[in-house]
């Protein structure tokens, strides 16, 4: 399996502390900066492709992974939480702002490539 995409996006949630909602909303945004025509050009099963998603927001344990995990429309997926994101304090209520970021990672079967040292 060779990784033939990366994506990367920030999502969040303003007034609800909701982790699982920041984590959606960084998905979409990476899932928007791409397009994945190259499955179309090569023949390619999107499938068959397999899809890592790393997310990292400050409380991984508050993240609902099947929600999460719809947000993905092809792949065998492999969801990954962990610390990171940022919270910032509220000034009016002493609530958090949560924001998440996540990164898109495909990887596909691609007989004959090669691994080059030099990239």
């Amino acid at each position: 399996m060779k990784r033939l995409i990366l994506e990367m996006g920030t999502g969040n949630d303003l007034y609800g502390e909701d982790y699982t909602k920041a984590a959606c909303r960084a998905i979409q945004d990476a899932l928007h900066h791409s397009s994945l025509s190259l499955f179309k050009s090569l023949k390619l099963d999107p499938s068959k492709m397999s899809v890592r998603v790393t997310i990292g927001v400050q409380k991984p344990d508050q993240v609902n992974f099947e929600k999460v995990m719809k947000e993905l429309p092809h792949g065998q997926i492999e969801i990954l939480v962990e610390e990171g994101g940022l919270n910032i304090r509220s000034t009016e209520d002493n609530a958090w702002h949560v924001i998440a970021a996540a990164g898109i990672e495909v990887f596909v079967n691609v007989e004959g490539a090669t691994t080059n040292p030099e990239l």
